[in-house]
């Protein structure tokens, strides 16, 4: 595919490097020369310098067939016109990152559609489900449902009391019922493992699995986890994530929301009738213990500020919250989070560039989750007749070793696949796999 990507930020940095490793041409355009030259020196990525609302430099660009044209720019209004003169001049698809929840509602939608704006992206919108997911699922570092909820993957990191410590997955297999999970990759020291059989599970490993929903209490036992319901959250930071978080809490459990900005702490009272809002220093450490941070259930720091939210979810930890969800949106800080103990790390620009992923894959790709911090891929596939996956066991169809699948759906009916497993046409199936074996993968789904 030839994909013109608008706007050099963290987004569009983010979603040129995931497409470059695809063997896409990808063109960056951006008016800031210096957020160009990284890209240019260590990606497989055409760079332009310029405005993607000039029709002189769309005309330039847009002069050969380009199946797919993204503006992720921080502007709104820079985004939308770029997106609706690139489909005028050509372009087959556009996406547009947008900041107005009101432009989601369906008869917006269709308006913008009718401009040539085929696909609106609200980054701030995706990472707030995203938290909403992880305070539902508690006990769980990440998770994300596929095949319509029937299959779900989740990520779990191990503590010294996981039952699994030092146990093989052949030994798993023979005390617990594996038909319902499967443990599909292992993070370890930041080095990814696709685990066989032979494969010991250590202490502070993070566990990839995907499990059947009737399988779920079973897999949390095995990793020594569970599920508890949040009834006090405490977020910190009054962004559009937290807004959207705590409108949806509220209705169901004490939400205490802090924010330094006394004019958006106003705003936020407005619309967040059954949420305690309070005015102050969110690096206040005795201010969060003041508020009453220890008897939280569940804290999510969302301020913008990656040190703020760590050093906040840390303080936290310590004090006994079960559940602790920081904004990072500092790459480089991502593993450093996960390593010193916070539950979970949100990225709102890899959520965003995860979902816009999706419209350049194998056209057989009906979802794809981008996991932060591991750039491995959960991907769930339609499969098409005479799909080369379909030619015989799984065992002998000679996989990619970094790669594997979890389990599907057949008619509806889930199942945890093995090396024994013989997919169907029309099934659904849930591929983890890393960047490396990705081009190898989709030829199995064509």
């Amino acid at each position: 595919m030839r994909i013109i990507i608008a706007g050099a930020g963290e987004v569009g940095t983010h979603l040129a490097k995931m497409l470059s490793n695809e063997n896409h041409e990808i063109i960056l355009i951006d008016t800031d020369e210096e957020r160009l030259k990284p890209v240019s020196s260590t990606m497989d990525v055409l760079t332009y310098i310029g405005s993607a609302t000039s029709i002189n430099i769309l005309e330039e660009l847009l002069h050969k067939k380009t199946d797919l044209f993204i503006a992720v720019t921080h502007w709104e209004d820079t985004n939308i016109t770029a997106s609706i003169l690139a489909k005028k001049l050509g372009a087959l698809k556009t996406i547009a990152r947008i900041d107005n929840l009101d432009y989601l509602e369906h008869s917006t939608v269709e308006f913008f559609q009718s401009l040539g704006i085929d696909s609106l992206i609200y980054p701030e919108l995706i990472a707030a489900r995203e938290v909403l997911s992880l305070l539902h699922e508690t006990g769980t570092t990440d998770f994300m449902e596929f095949c319509g909820g029937k299959l779900a993957m989740y990520v779990q990191k191990l503590d010294q009391n996981a039952p699994i410590i030092d146990k093989s997955l052949v030994e798993l297999a023979a005390s617990t019922n594996t038909e319902k999970y499967r443990a599909v990759a292992i993070k370890r020291n930041d080095i990814k493992i696709i685990p066989r059989g032979n494969e010991v599970f250590r202490q502070g490993d993070l566990v990839f699995v995907i499990s059947t929903i009737d399988g779920i209490d079973e897999m949390m036992i095995t990793s020594g986890k569970e599920n508890f319901e949040a009834k006090s959250i405490m977020i910190l930071g009054g962004s559009r994530i937290g807004k959207h978080v705590a409108l949806y809490m509220q209705k169901n459990c004490q939400v205490k929301l802090i924010d330094s900005d006394p004019l958006r702490c106003e705003a936020l009272s407005d619309v967040l009738e059954n949420t305690l809002i309070i005015n102050g220093d969110c690096r206040n450490a005795d201010l969060l213990q003041h508020e009453g941070i220890a008897h939280m259930d569940a804290f999510v720091a969302v301020t913008g500020n990656s040190e703020t939210n760590v050093l906040s979810c840390l303080l936290a930890k310590k004090l006994g919250v079960k559940k602790t969800i920081a904004e990072v949106e500092n790459m480089e800080y991502i593993n450093l989070a996960e390593n010193i103990g916070i539950d979970t790390i949100i990225n709102k620009k890899i959520a965003a560039a995860s979902r816009i992923f999706r419209h350049t894959t194998n056209p057989n790709v009906t979802q794809v989750k981008y996991m932060t911090g591991t750039e491995a891929e959960v991907i769930e596939f339609k499969v098409p007749e005479n799909a080369r996956i379909t030619r015989g066991t799984l065992r002998s169809l000679d996989f990619p070793a970094n790669s594997i699948v979890g389990g599907g759906t057949r008619y509806g009916v889930p199942f945890i696949a093995t090396g024994d497993t013989i997919i169907n046409p029309n099934d659904n199936i849930v591929v983890f796999t890393l960047p490396s074996a990705y081009e190898r993968v989709s030829k199995f789904f064509n």
